[in-house]
């Protein structure tokens, strides 16, 4: 694959749309479309993104028994979906405040511990350069309502049992899938 250019097409709120122009080893012209948090990709270079976007929290109670994973509708699917707490990192902010932010925001639970960083990952790489790490830790309180209107989730603790169940019938985000799978089978 040899790049060509990128061209801007949409600037949105939150995401700006881009076709990435190239040549295939066949010397084909095509064109890749995607989405980027950055407003101002210019270039080959510039796709690659250098920060960190998004944070998503892997929440296990105090007894390590059940799992965090919020029902939440998604106009992307127009359906609710099974996923973890996750939200974008304010400017300025750490990934650390914004997990502790985002946990309470989504769930009204504290942030108890940290126990592991993931990682940095690609969020949708097969249309996004957006990217996320993951916080692994405990967590504990009472749930509350998203302190967000534009948000409708549900927070939950979830056995093993439990996921299973989940797993079959339900539509998952698919890191919380893939994570909930093998945490389930432990």
């Amino acid at each position: 694959m040899k790049f060509e250019y990128l061209e801007k097409k949409e600037q949105g709120k939150f995401i700006t749309r881009y076709d990435l122009h190239y040549r295939t080893e066949d010397n084909q012209e095509k064109t890749y479309e995607i989405i980027s948090r950055n407003p101002d990709l210019k270039g080959y270079e510039d796709i690659h993104n250098k920060k960190v976007d998004a944070v998503v929290l892997i929440m296990h109670d105090e007894t390590g028994e059940k799992i965090l994973i919020n029902k939440e509708f998604r106009m992307a699917p127009g359906a609710w979906v099974y996923n973890f707490p996750a939200g974008l990192i304010d400017p300025g902010e750490e990934p650390k405040e914004s997990a502790r932010r985002e946990l309470k925001e989504e769930t009204g639970l504290d942030l108890i511990a940290i126990d592991d960083w993931i990682g940095e990952s690609y969020s949708a790489v097969g249309f996004s350069n957006e990217k996320n790490v993951c916080c692994v830790g405990r967590a504990g309180g009472s749930f509350a309502k998203s302190s967000s209107t534009l948000e409708e989730i549900e927070p939950g603790w979830y056995t093993k049992e439990q996921v299973r169940e989940l797993l079959k019938t339900e539509p998952f985000a698919a890191r919380t899938q893939a994570y909930c799978y093998l945490w389930s089978r432990q």
